[in-house]
């Protein structure tokens, strides 16, 4: 698929600019508000609409080895985390722009190799800092009314505001009318606790009460060492005052001293779920709705809830029903599958009562053999008669699958693998109901429910083999659920299944894949939250502490009394280790210069602001007032309680009640931005291998070869 072009130069590094051009393509990805792209097929003439990366560099047309290896990661990362895919391809043409400029400046590869991975090093240490911890989410599960909020601990963390837009606040009015009057439990320094207001206004909205914004900046500013923290943890501050502060093993911070004030832990499901949505709060609700439902499965398995809970998104699956509204969407104990409208008579015959299943881990075809068999080759065939016989060979098999079944009295068969269509239609007439390509976790799912154990033919099937207890019926009225396909939605349970299905729904059938992908974005969002027990502060806050963090070391190492970095690169030579402290500024700002692409990007998307101008200069005057401060979390935090200043703000909604607070995952974020420099570096140094050697003599500084098209 073609979609846009840009012009190489040759004399610049080719591999970073088809980097950078291939990351341009997924910049309307970032942030909370996306806009979607319509891919094309160009034999086919379908559409289908795309917001995420994975699918968009899945339908370029990735000739180049540059290509080929940028989908080649991204696909990885998520299929290990499902989720910063958009981030991971926005960095890599931002830290590829970075490294040309450095490269067109006369920085030797080497040192930006080893600038650019410490860098990144001391951001991903400095972050820690605004982690937050997860605590007792499961214990809160059936209690709604809970949501946890400023409590008070030794630690140095306060979230950042972000307003959500109108609709997802009307969405969530329901769920947050009680929770916002009873828990958002505020602590003043004596322990005591305060009631707290409704707050988190927006800036356009300042007429509304004045009185709540300001109580809310009072309680979280009273106390001097939260706008001038000393992080001792870090070995890029150096304060007059580090015996103040502990490191803890964990990674938080502990105050030595009796001090304290308020921090923000997060206790409850419904705003660690809030927090993850970003954005898509129908699809997290399903998520949510599904952790719900395993909680209470698992506790009813168990007898009670004393052993711990651990959200297994293994056993969550979706069903995808093109064609209807998007309120039909639920989440369902049991499988949820689809099957031809003729099995409608059928259905109906087989709902009134449990019925026997049996599981068949391959396919259930006459010429099925399972992985490694080898076919005889001494072998011959030999009639025994010269009539010729009436039956074929596919009509034989069908009538002994179809005895094995009556003998057994087994009326449902799951399929892991394909199905004969001939056998489909012979079972159908004989009230029996076949289900094929089934995943083979919810094969496994049916076999610990029922009992049934999964054999690979039909001839192995025993008595023991067959499980019971299967309920099947419609997963709504038969009126309600047939698709233009002339298929339909079943419902398969058995009594304690340990399985979960989302059913999505969407008008539109192009947006169907963008929906699934939200989906399990959503979920794998949640899934490391609780796996991990902790999540970053979102918003902005970790990328703008990262860009801030890196100007400091720019500056310190422009200082005449800072150049003995020993640490950075050992047993160097000392041109080297002249050459770092030379080059090192530039290197950082450079690294530097992608988090402030990615933060203007963010805010562009959001319509914050009208052009990419304006976002770099409101970013630029407070990246200046955090490093002035000389502490960019004390300035961050200190930022957060003045209200006012729109800092981290979205504005995008216009009279919220409750904005709440923006949360990211931890490892997903922090590998993807280890994996985007990677990337980069590595293509920085292949490349350097290939065309080292080339004479500049050699090369028309005007000469420009064509275009890269995508």
């Amino acid at each position: 698929m073609v979609m846009a072009c840009r012009v190489i130069n040759k004399r610049r590094h080719v591999g970073l600019q088809q980097l950078c051009s291939f990351a341009e393509t997924g910049r309307t990805f970032l942030g909370p508000v996306k806009s979607s792209k319509f891919i094309i097929d160009e034999e086919s003439h379908e559409s289908v609409l795309i917001s995420s990366a994975v699918r968009l560099l899945e339908s370029l047309d990735l000739t180049s080895a540059v290509g080929q290896l940028l989908s080649e990661a991204i696909q990885t990362h998520n299929d290990t985390y499902r989720t910063g895919t958009s981030s991971f391809l926005f960095l890599v043409g931002a830290w590829s722009s970075a490294v040309e400029e450095c490269l067109h400046l006369g920085v030797p590869i080497s040192i930006i190799v080893s600038v650019m991975s410490e860098g990144l090093n001391a951001c991903i240490e400095e972050v820690v800092s605004l982690q937050v911890p997860v605590h007792n989410i499961v214990d809160q599960i059936n209690n709604t009314k809970t949501v946890s909020g400023l409590e008070t601990v030794n630690a140095s963390l306060c979230p950042f505001p972000q307003v959500p837009s109108t609709t997802s606040l009307l969405q969530e009015e329901h769920d947050l009318e009680e929770v916002a009057s009873h828990s958002l439990a505020t602590y003043n320094l004596s322990g005591s606790p305060v009631k707290s207001p409704n707050v988190f206004k927006t800036q356009t909205k300042k007429k509304s009460d004045e009185n709540t914004s300001q109580t809310l900046k009072n309680i979280l500013c009273t106390h001097s060492c939260f706008r001038k923290s000393i992080l001792s943890h870090s070995r890029h501050f150096n304060g007059k005052d580090n015996n103040q502060w502990l490191s803890k093993p964990d990674g938080y911070l502990e105050q030595s001293r009796a001090t304290t004030f308020p921090t923000y832990r997060c206790n409850d499901l419904i705003e660690l779920a809030l927090g993850l949505k970003h954005g898509d709060h129908s699809s997290m609700k399903l998520v949510e709705e599904a952790v719900k439902l395993q909680y209470q499965n698992a506790c009813m398995q168990q007898g009670n809830c004393t052993v711990p809970f651990t959200f297994d998104i293994s056993r969550i699956f979706t069903c995808c029903l093109p064609g209807f509204p998007e309120t039909f969407s639920c989440v369902c104990p049991g499988y949820v599958t689809v099957v031809s409208i003729s099995s409608i008579s059928l259905i109906e015959e087989l709902q009134n009562h449990p019925v026997q299943v049996l599981l068949i881990e391959g396919d259930l075809t006459e010429s099925y053999r399972h992985l490694g068999f080898n076919k005889s080759t001494n072998i011959k065939t030999v009639l025994d008669s010269v009539k010729p016989q009436e039956d074929s060979p596919e009509e034989l098999w069908a009538n002994h699958v179809l005895q094995v079944l009556v003998q057994f009295n087994v009326n449902l068969i799951l399929v892991q693998g394909n199905v004969s269509e001939h056998l489909i239609e012979k079972c159908m007439h004989n009230k029996q109901l076949v289900v094929g390509s089934v995943n083979g976790s919810v094969m496994q799912a049916f076999a610990e429910a029922t009992g049934a154990v999964q054999v690979a033919y039909i001839s192995q099937v025993n008595e023991d083999c067959v499980g019971s207890g299967v309920s099947v019926t419609f997963w709504k009225s038969p009126s309600d659920i047939v698709t233009k396909s002339n298929i339909m939605a079943i419902l398969l349970k058995t009594e304690q299944i340990n399985m979960i299905t989302a059913v999505l729904t969407t008008p539109v059938t192009a947006q169907m894949q963008a929906r699934e992908d939200r989906f399990w974005t959503c979920a794998h969002r949640l899934y490391y939250a609780l796996k991990e027990g902790k999540v970053l502060l979102g918003g902005g806050a970790v990328e703008f502490l990262c860009l801030s963090h890196l100007q400091i070391l720019a500056a310190q190492s422009l200082q005449k009394e800072n150049h003995t970095y020993s640490g950075w690169l050992h047993n160097t030579s000392s041109w080297l280790a002249s050459s770092l402290a030379i080059y090192r500024p530039t290197v950082l700002k450079a690294l530097a210069s992608g988090w402030h692409k990615y933060l203007s990007a963010v805010m562009c998307n959001t319509a914050s602001y009208s052009s990419e101008l304006e976002a770099r200069t409101f970013i630029r005057r407070h990246l200046q007032n955090a490093v002035d401060s000389g502490s960019p979390l004390s300035y961050i935090l200190k930022e957060y309680c003045n209200l006012s200043s729109g800092v981290f703000n979205s504005g995008i909604s216009n009279e919220p009640a409750w904005i709440p607070t923006v949360y990211d995952t931890v490892t997903p974020k922090i590998e993807a931005w280890r994996q985007a420099l990677v990337l980069v570096l590595l293509v920085l140094q292949t490349d350097s291998e290939i065309i080292t050697g080339l004479g500049h003599t050699k090369i028309n500084s005007q000469k420009l070869d064509g275009f890269l098209f995508l």
